[in-house]
């Protein structure tokens, strides 16, 4: 029969080093080595060139180099092993990376920015509030039985989309960033502070940053310590590095230590899982499989993968059934949630409207498990996550979504109307009709915007 989508399940292959340039001498054992992953990633144009050399052609370096000199809200960052999975079927060249999934959000170009929209007029620095919603540094209270704690403010790997991208990573050009005041250890004797006498928290997601570019006896210290309290029923440790550099999950103080934190968790009823974050089925290869499995190993309850919807990555439901499949199929991680692309500065050529993603998530109903089938969310600021077809009402001309919710955040707890309040999202105004396009330029906050390329849409 016919169907939109056919499903063929597809071993996972590691993409051979061996066909760049500057790794055409790299063993397995260091390609496997954590060490050498940290110590060998891209962090600039000089580097890049030393992987790629002549593959790839002086306007693709200048149009990287223009990109982080005028636009990018992170700076470059690549472990060797995401690097390798650009292109990860051929000898890269210019126009092959150029239209590359993973290339797209790792290493972006000032050519892929909207030119008469690169930002939202609406968009913000921290477009989701979270340190205004901080209990203590670095601590998020923004759902009533939840928190985010932030242990540190670096990854393994800077995304281009980053939703933290006011605090996570270097200063660029066009950003300089926060920085958290307290020390580290005064910071986290907060946080168990706070959560030791706040006992409607339930639910711990311990971030930054990226929770493997903290020191593994700093990290298994400080959820040993979440563990002694009793009313945390739930920890969620989240890590792209499962993906961006499994190497790190795979080593065996990492490994033991998790198995430790396993076992005080499962004598004591409470559930430990790994939250990742894959964009590409090009990004799940057997390295990546191995570092799940070897977590889920140690006892842990999960290993789930969120996501981010990214145009030109994972938009159409033959790439996102795809990415699924592999996830839970050959890397034994599920499928949890794919966000909408937060309203960040620099964010429009990446983000989709509510409509297209509400259709995206229509597409992909039936053909995965029920339980493996992600929920394509919108994070609502002063909201929180909400299922796509979940806003109360939704101009399409305007690209301006009304949502509500069900209960306060942090900074409304005596605020009558926070649950009567219409709270607004809003599309990205390049897919907006003629007529909702001339009102942005009419009412939108960008003064540098061209008007003259605005003629023909009034």
């Amino acid at each position: 029969m016919d169907q939109p989508y056919q499903y063929r399940r597809r071993a996972l292959v590691e993409p051979d080093w061996h066909r760049l340039p500057g790794w055409r001498d790299v063993t397995t054992e260091q390609w496997e080595s954590a060490q050498w992953q940290r110590s060998h990633c891209v962090k600039n144009l000089r580097q890049l060139r030393e992987v790629y050399g002549d593959l790839l052609d002086d306007d693709f370096y200048l149009d990287l180099e223009r990109d982080q000199s005028q636009t990018a809200t992170m700076s470059l960052l690549v472990p060797p092993q995401m690097l390798n999975t650009m292109v990860p079927d051929a000898v890269p060249d210019a126009d092959l990376m150029r239209v590359d999934p993973v290339r797209r959000y790792m290493l972006p170009l000032a050519s892929d920015r909207d030119p008469l929209w690169p930002s939202h007029p609406m968009a913000s620095r921290d477009s989701l509030h979270e340190a205004e919603m901080w209990a203590v540094e670095g601590l998020t209270h923004r759902y009533p039985t939840k928190v985010l704690a932030e242990l540190l403010s670096t990854c393994p790997q800077y995304c281009g989309h980053c939703t933290r991208m006011d605090l996570v990573g270097n200063s660029t050009a066009t950003v300089d960033k926060h920085r958290f005041v307290l020390k580290p250890v005064d910071r986290i004797e907060a946080m168990i502070d706070y959560l030791g006498r706040t006992p409607g928290v339930r639910d711990v997601v311990v971030s930054g940053g990226d929770v493997a570019n903290l020191p593994w006896p700093r990290l298994e210290a400080f959820v040993a310590r979440l563990l002694d309290i009793d009313t945390i029923r739930d920890i969620r440790l989240a890590s792209k590095a499962l993906m961006g550099l499994p190497q790190h999950w795979l080593s065996d103080d990492v490994r033991a230590g998790m198995a430790r934190l396993a076992a005080v968790a499962n004598q004591r009823g409470v559930a430990i899982a790994i939250h990742t974050h894959v964009n590409s089925v090009q990004s799940v290869t057997p390295l990546v499989a191995r570092a799940a499995r070897a977590m889920l190993e140690t006892g842990i309850r999960d290993v789930r993968n969120q996501g981010v919807l990214l145009r030109g990555v994972n938009t159409t439901a033959h790439h996102m059934l795809d990415l699924c499949f592999a996830l839970q199929d050959e890397a034994s991680i599920l499928p949890y949630y794919f966000y909408m692309c937060d309203l960040i500065p620099g964010s429009e050529h990446w983000r989709l409207s509510l409509a297209e993603a509400q259709e995206l998530q229509h597409a992909i109903l039936g053909y995965l498990p029920g339980f493996a089938t992600p929920r394509i969310v919108c994070d609502v600021p002063y909201v929180g996550k909400r299922w796509v077809h979940q806003c109360d009402d939704y101009d399409r001309t305007r690209g301006i979504s009304s949502w509500t919710k069900n209960y306060r955040t942090s900074v409304e707890a005596s605020d009558p109307d926070a649950l009567l309040r219409r709270y607004p999202y809003y599309d990205p105004v390049s897919t907006l009709p003629p007529d909702g396009q001339a009102w942005w330029l009419e009412h939108g906050v960008l003064e540098d915007l061209p008007r003259a390329a605005w003629a023909g849409v009034r």
